[in-house]
């Protein structure tokens, strides 16, 4: 299992970032899949390590450790290690964007995008049919899911039988996705998917 990083392991400098700007990712999938992580799309510094959530300021892997989804704090900023990668994996836990697109914010996506993404993202949960799917980013879900009013936590549709969960988007820019807000969030979502222990 090896995730290839376009910088060699290396965390990518700032005048680098720029030629990121539309490149994608891997998806991070295993044999068995529970729990299934959408992200909008890739920011720069992702693109550039080939690793998701690999932000520093990105408060993904810390609030999944903090939720006892992970061992540990996942250090994504160089890419992401194998060992991270098939203990995330191994605790069936699975990830990928609604758009395969970097860009420096999510709301440079088009609705088309976003609408497109949605429709690829059907055809995943079918094929891997995980418990739940979470949707991290309410924005976006409204425009792909053709849901203006939708609000974060448990959707009232299902998706390919798939509970549908909706989560604050966790990066730095977010203010209101404080690191105690995202846990909370990955441990309902956890327990949902069966992972975690106790109640959504």
């Amino acid at each position: 299992m090896t995730r290839r990083s376009p910088l060699g392991g290396r965390r990518p400098r700032r005048e680098e970032l720029a030629s990121f700007v539309d490149a994608g990712i891997d998806d991070v999938i295993g044999e068995r899949v529970r729990l299934l992580v959408v992200g909008i799309n890739p920011g720069l510094w992702t693109a550039a390590v080939n690793a998701p959530f690999a932000h520093p300021a990105n408060r993904f892997w810390p609030s999944l450790a903090a939720a006892g989804l992970m061992s540990h704090k996942v250090d994504a900023a160089s890419g992401l290690s194998e060992a991270d990668e098939a203990e995330f994996t191994g605790r069936g836990l699975g990830l990928t964007n609604l758009v395969d697109r970097a860009t420096v914010r999510a709301d440079e996506l088009s609705n088309d995008e976003l609408i497109a993404g949605r429709e690829r993202l059907e055809t995943l949960v079918g094929k891997l049919k995980p418990a739940v799917v979470a949707v991290v980013g309410i924005t976006a879900y409204r425009v792909a899911f053709g849901e203006k009013k939708a609000v974060l936590g448990l959707q009232e549709k299902r998706l390919g039988g798939a509970e549908l969960w909706v989560l604050p988007q966790p990066s730095g820019l977010n203010a209101h996705a404080t690191l105690p807000v995202l846990t909370d969030w990955w441990r309902r979502v956890g327990a949902a998917a069966g992972i975690l222990p106790g109640n959504p």
